[in-house]
């Protein structure tokens, strides 16, 4: 059984200068003040998204893969105006050798150091492991095996969302309410965001509370499968 921690993959391309030069000119059509277009002004938009007038920021999107649990990618998946592709369990044969033989679990770091409370996730996770094996070796499918995978499963997860959804996601997600393995994923990702895009989402807050030191990894890629040393 191989133990990861949580990453996020973010295509270069992504979240480019260009960006908001395009949304200021898509949203000066509301009120034909194109004439006023000069360089790119973060104060323009800034102040439409005070108002509310957040539509504008509909014409453009972003897209991320996390590799996360499966117990966070299901709430991920309740966010409705997006596209998701997703390593599916019910095709995945974790017996083969392209996975090692083995399955991958996303370690839970608010387990770290309490040494009971991780013995006894491991030993669920490596129990479920046997068994799936086992069960696949009988003769059971992988659709069928999968019923005793943990929520602790790693599975990887491309996001798209306009960034008006995305603004929606990071309210969500990046709050104290929200799940604690969903904040370790969502924040860091929101923080790139910011520095990126400042004017759509320098407004957003945050757990500022939670532990830098179990943020997810944020790894900027050539494209989204293939990381940048």
């Amino acid at each position: 059984m191989i133990i990861q921690q949580p990453q996020i993959l973010i295509p270069e391309s992504e979240l480019n200068a260009g960006i908001a030069r395009k949304l200021e000119r898509y949203a000066r059509t509301c009120y034909k003040s194109e004439d006023k277009m000069g360089d790119s002004n973060p104060n323009f938009l800034k102040s439409k998204l005070t108002m509310g007038h957040e539509s504008i920021i509909e014409h453009e999107k972003a897209t991320v893969m996390f590799i996360i649990d499966r117990g966070i990618s299901h709430e991920i998946v309740r966010h409705r105006i997006a596209a998701y592709s997703q390593e599916s369990t019910r095709y995945c044969r974790y017996s083969q050798n392209k996975f090692g033989k083995e399955i991958t679990v996303i370690e839970p770091y608010f387990f770290v150091g309490r040494e009971q409370a991780y013995q006894l996730w491991q030993e669920a996770c490596t129990v479920a492991e046997r068994n799936y094996m086992e069960m696949l070796d009988n003769g059971c499918s992988p659709q069928e095996a999968r019923s005793i995978l943990p929520n602790s499963l790693k599975t990887e997860i491309v996001v798209t969302y306009n960034l008006r959804e995305w603004r929606h996601f990071f309210r969500l997600r990046c709050d104290i309410a929200s799940h604690p393995q969903m904040r370790q994923a969502a924040i860091p990702l929101l923080l790139y965001f910011k520095e990126k895009m400042p004017a759509l989402f320098d407004d957003i807050g945050y757990d500022r509370n939670f532990p830098e030191e179990h943020y997810a990894g944020v790894i900027l890629t050539d494209d989204i499968f293939n990381p940048i040393d």
